[in-house]
């Protein structure tokens, strides 16, 4: 009776060993899944990452003429167009300009088949930020107007005219008028270095 009763509370211990063990685990097992799963990004993270692959373009190119905005990213693409008046490949919004012009985006090759991812139409769009430094150039009724800044040529697009400029008469490669667009930040201040960039651009320098 004795030896029974001794074996039957070892296997008591045995079975209660057993079943702490599985317990604990099953514990560790499950700690172990809760912490592989990632935490949700909050919106504020969501946005930081946005931000973060935002694109970027460093240059825009556009002329007004007949209606019409040609808007290139491209310089060879830009300069292709005001030799010959045209270009291969082109992505045409009718009536989205700020008077209803039609806005027709230059495309290189690569571009023709895509449908996002354009830096013409992401920066004009407001997708896309501007590089710094970034530089541009707009022909529109004879004058070439000159652009450090995007939003300063955003605001001529709108309005047709520069409220703070440094003017060059024909001073352009084909005696244009050359506006060099400022703003209250810098309209004290003759823009040596965006008249050099321009040259350069120009090949004048």
């Amino acid at each position: 009776m004795f030896i029974k009763s001794e074996l039957t509370k070892r296997f008591k211990i045995v079975g209660v060993a057993s079943v702490l063990t599985l317990g604990l685990t099953a514990c560790a097992s499950n700690d172990k899944k809760v912490a592989d799963v990632p935490a949700p990004e909050s919106k504020t993270e969501q946005m930081a990452s946005t931000e973060a692959t935002k694109m970027t373009v460093s240059e825009l190119y556009e002329v007004h003429d007949d209606g019409r905005i040609y808007v290139f990213y491209d310089r060879s693409l830009y300069e292709d167009f005001l030799k010959t008046g045209h270009t291969a490949y082109m992505l045409a919004r009718i009536g989205a300009g700020p008077k209803g012009e039609t806005i027709k985006f230059a495309l290189t090759g690569e571009d023709k088949k895509k449908r996002s991812g354009i830096p013409s139409v992401e920066l004009f769009d407001g997708n896309a930020d501007a590089a710094s430094p970034f530089y541009a150039e707009m022909r529109a009724e004879g004058r070439i107007y000159v652009f450090d800044n995007a939003d300063d040529l955003t605001s001529v697009r709108k309005v047709g005219e520069a409220p703070y400029r440094f003017t060059e008469i024909g001073a352009g490669p084909n005696g244009e008028t050359i506006v060099y667009v400022l703003n209250k930040s810098n309209k004290k201040q003759k823009p040596v270095e965006l008249i050099e960039a321009f040259k350069k651009q120009n090949g004048m320098s």
